[in-house]
Formats: structure tokens, sequence, C-alpha cells
């Protein structure tokens, strides 16, 4: 252990890298001030026989201040208060975890304050019957470190290691996981590595965790490769481990990491992706860069994480059923980018982008399907739309069946974001609960000028707004349940050996033992096989298809060949 405390028989030690300090006490609340021992490195260290489970603690600076622990555990009293020494000795059912395959993930995306009228960890649990249900195989849950205020969707997070006090905190973070674990659900932690928010960060007092060379729109980045990054990769990568070892997560999906900078002789996504491997745990990135290196092996000059997110997938089906072309929508809009996304994955894979202005994206070779997670709606994409509109506000019934299934019977890893299964219609806006004046106009501001976001994020009446409702839509529920089944029953995953084609408003696709037809306006399509309906989103398909022409009205129908 570098960061943070340690429970043993001697009492509890103490540890804080803070470099720039000369001298640092430790003081336990309603217990007294200690002097603390500085090494060469700058980490300070004290082990104290007096202090228990519960005792509350802050750090006091050469100039009197008084800050958090930067690892601290818990934070009971919000960003600006006291850490709290908790017991990480969780009992659960679940040692190993569960073991998810990458040709197995069926991912559901969730906040954990929206998805329940609670807005909580229990909350959360009380729902794992109906995930079980659904089909899906694991839970991504948006970024639980601790955060200001009580609403936020996780990404202005300034404690690593605390899980978030108004959702439950460690506790209840630990029970959520060990009983999605007994369900066999695989819990994915959304985890924010290339960047620290803006309120209750103390760190850039304390020593060179930041990056002075490399900004983000977001925040502070992390300094990975310049005088320190030693201790900081070391922060980073402890923190890993601690989610494995102390919570039993079973995988990772880290955010943006077309923003970490590290020109290290070796990126900290590769270490990253040797411990998350050591423990048999997959990592996920987010990544708007287009770049397979992301995802490569080691032995083809890659990072070798697990999979990655696939935006040019969402914006082709998104631009084409919307017909929308405001911002990155510009570079989007014809079937044929569906049609690419199928065949090679990246619609911009080397290719020109207008919005852009420039080329963006390279080739992913021959990677399987299983490298890649696709989507129709996700937090950003939600979110980040002014008026926090989801797809099925935005198209009819039958464009919202085959999104579904176009990117749930693809070859990529499907991830649903929460509510779309039934046909969620509250919205999901961008929303905060900032306490530093400048902070919250700063940010309402640059919402209503980059995304048009009217509603004040805040209002407690936009956070309200963007919960789920649970007015299950039966039939759409029904309609991705089958979605699932099928895609499991056919071995869909990771085989991108298919047969595209397409005609101006129709498009197939041929794979094993199967075919999928998608007629997006009424077509004339001539059938090269002969097959039997196995699922329709209405009745204009025929049961039966044999070598023939067909009239076929707009929806979708999947044969068995």
């Amino acid at each position: 252990m570098e960061f943070g405390y340690r429970l043993d028989r001697n009492g509890v030690t103490f540890n804080l890298w803070a470099p720039y300090q000369r001298n640092v006490k430790l003081k336990i609340l309603n217990k007294g001030i200690y002097e603390m021992e500085r090494d060469e490195k700058g980490y300070f260290t004290i082990t104290l026989n007096n202090v228990k489970v519960g005792d509350r603690y802050k750090y006091i600076l050469d100039d009197g201040s008084e800050v958090p622990d930067p690892a601290s555990r818990y934070q009971p009293e919000g960003v600006h208060g006291h850490s709290e020494i908790i017991s990480l000795d969780f009992k659960g059912d679940d040692e190993n975890g569960v073991k998810v395959k990458r040709e197995d993930l069926i991912i559901y995306e969730l906040h954990t304050s929206t998805f329940t009228s609670e807005g909580t960890f229990e909350g959360v649990i009380k729902k794992l019957d109906y995930l079980k249900e659904l089909g899906v195989t694991a839970i991504e849950i948006m970024p639980i470190a601790q955060f200001p205020g009580k609403k936020d969707w996780g990404y202005d997070g300034v404690y690593l290691y605390a899980v978030q006090n108004s959702y439950g905190g460690p506790i209840g973070f630990r029970n959520l996981v060990n009983e999605a674990h007994k369900l066999g659900l695989a819990i994915i932690l959304d985890v924010v590595y290339n960047h620290v928010g803006p309120e209750g960060n103390y760190m850039a007092k304390l020593g060179p965790y930041f990056s002075e060379k490399y900004k983000t729109p977001w925040g502070l980045a992390f300094n990975f490769d310049d005088a320190g990054s030693d201790e900081v990769r070391k922060f980073i990568l402890e923190n890993v481990e601690y989610w494995i070892n102390e919570f039993h997560v079973d995988g990772f999906r880290l955010d943006a990491v077309h923003a970490i900078i590290d020109n290290s002789p070796k990126h900290i996504l590769e270490d990253i992706a040797d411990v998350v491997h050591k423990y048999g745990k997959i990592v996920i990135t987010e990544s708007d860069l287009n770049d397979p290196r992301v995802v490569n092996p080691k032995e083809k000059c890659g990072y070798n994480t697990d999979a990655q997110w696939v935006d040019d997938f969402h914006h082709a089906i998104h631009a084409f059923l919307t017909g929308e072309r405001q911002g990155y929508y510009s570079d989007f809009g014809s079937l044929d980018d569906i049609v690419k996304s199928y065949k090679e994955v990246f619609v911009y894979d080397g290719k020109y982008s207008n919005f852009r202005r420039k080329t963006h994206g390279k080739p992913v070779g021959d990677l399987d399907g299983c490298k890649f997670v696709v989507y129709i709606q996700n937090h950003d994409q939600v979110g980040n739309r002014g008026g926090g509109e989801r797809l099925i506000k935005l198209v009819d019934k039958e464009s919202y069946k085959i999104a579904a299934a176009l990117y749930m019977l693809s070859p990529y890893i499907p991830m649903i974001f929460m509510g779309e299964e039934y046909g969620e219609e509250n919205p999901f806006y961008y929303f905060s609960d900032f306490s530093d004046p400048k902070l919250i106009q700063g940010v309402k501001e640059g919402r209503k000028r980059d995304n048009g976001q009217e509603t004040d994020p805040q209002s407690d009446s936009t956070f309200n707004a963007s919960k789920l409702s649970w007015k299950i839509n039966d039939d759409i529920f029904s309609f991705y349940k089958t979605l699932i089944k099928i895609r499991k029953e056919y071995g869909l995953a990771c085989n991108r050996k298919l047969t595209v084609e397409n005609g101006n408003h129709w498009l197939t696709v041929k794979g094993n033992g199967y075919l999928v037809v998608y007629v997006f306006s009424q077509s004339i399509i001539e059938m090269k096989y002969r097959g039997t309906l196995v699922l329709s989103s209405n009745n204009s398909f025929p049961s039966q298809i044999v070598e023939n022409k067909y009239k076929l009205e707009k929806g979708f129908a999947l044969y068995k060949l």
C-alpha cells in the first residue's frame, strides 16, 4: 500500500504522498494532532494504535490548511469534509467475481441515482432480477468516485478511492456487487483517469499529481509522463487493484482515453490492462480516436485493452434514422455509413472528416467484433443533447425497433442505455451539484452555449426529470428480450465474416445460418435464400422466403436459413 491507510494488528498506518509539503500533520477528529514522518520521495507516514474504524481525519499542511485524504476510502461529509476510516474486510459470496467472456457480454449502462426512485445502490439491487430477466450479462455503472453534492453524472469525481456517500457508500456498493454476482451478473465500473473534477480537488497542493503540459476540457489532467509521474502512475494502478480486491468488480470502462496523453515508453493504458488482466478481469475503453492501437495486442504495438466504444456505429444509425446533421452528425447520414460500420467497424478509418477538417481514424484489420462496443444510445449521446431526448422521442416505433436490431444482432458487443429496453421517454439531462457560485455559473452558461441546454443543470427539477419513469412498453420490452435471446442462441458475437448487401432503402446481413432484413421504407428486395421467419418488428414480412422478389414494408425481420 502506497496511498491511504492500512489497518493491521499494530493499529492504523497512514500514508500520504505530498512532496510539495515540508511538514504534514495528521489530525484525528476529537483525538489529536500527530506529526508525520517524511521520506526522500515525499511520502508522509505514521502508525497510530489509538484510532479505529469510524474515526474521521484530515491532513494539516505547511500553510495550516486542512485537506481530506486524496486516497480517502469514504467522504461521509462530502468532498470538503473529513475522510473516514472504514473496514474493507467485507465478506461476500463471490471471492472470484463473475468470469464473463467478451463474447458473452451484453452490457446495461446505468446511472445510480436516476435508475430508481431511491437513487441508491439499494435501489439498483431491487432491479437486479429485472435485469436478469432482460438477459443482459453485465451492468456498467457510471462513475461512483466521490463527487460534489448529491446529483452528478459522476465524471466530476475528486476522490478516486471513495464511493459516493449519497449512493450508499462503500458498504452499499459492495452489497450491490455481491447481489449481482449471486445472479451471475458482472459489474463493470466506469472510472475516470483522464482528469479530476474541479471542486474538492486538493491534490495540486500536495504534489505533481497533474500535468503542466496537457489539459482536458473537464479538469486537470493526471501527470503520467513528467517529473513525479512514477508515483502518480502508482496512484492510478493501485486504484485499479483496489476496486478489484476490495469490491470484486469484474471489469472497467475507462472514460475518454483520448484525453489521456502519455509519452512514457509504456503507456498508462497498457499498464492498466496488465493489472486488470493479471486478475482475469476485462477493461473497455472510450476513445474517439478510431485507432485500433487502443485494443491491438502488444505484438502489434497495441495497448491490449479488451474492447473500445464505437461512436461511428451510433452516429451512422442515428443520423440516417433521424435526419439530424448538426455537429458531428454532419459527417454521417447515408445508408452506406451503416453498411461500412457493419463491414469495417469505423466509418472514418483513414477517411477525411468534414466535421474535424482532417483525415480521421485507421482501419481495424482483422480484429474480431468483440473488440468493439456498440450502442444506439448512451449517457453522452442522450445527455449531451440540449433537450436530453432519447431516441424514441426522435423516431417512429418501427425505426426504433430497426435500430435496436441493428446493434443487438451485430457481431459487436451491444450496450443498452438504461430504460431504452422498454421505451423510456423521460429525458436524460446533464445535471450537477456544485457549491462554488463561479463554477455553477460557468457550467450553466457552458451547457447552454455548447449543447443548447435550457434547463438549469443545478436544479432539482432537471435531475428529477432525468429519473426513469419505469412506464414499461411491453411490446418494446418483449422485443428487446427476444433480440437478446436470439443473439445468444445464434452465437452472433464476434464473427465479422458477414455478407452485407443493400439497396437505396434496405439492408440485408447474412451470417452463419441466418439472414437479417432491414427495410427503412417500402422496398422490393430480391431474396437469394430460403428461410423461415424467426422474429419481425411487424406482420408485413412473409413467414417463409424463397429465391424471389418481395415487396416489403418498413421494418425488420430475421430468417433462419
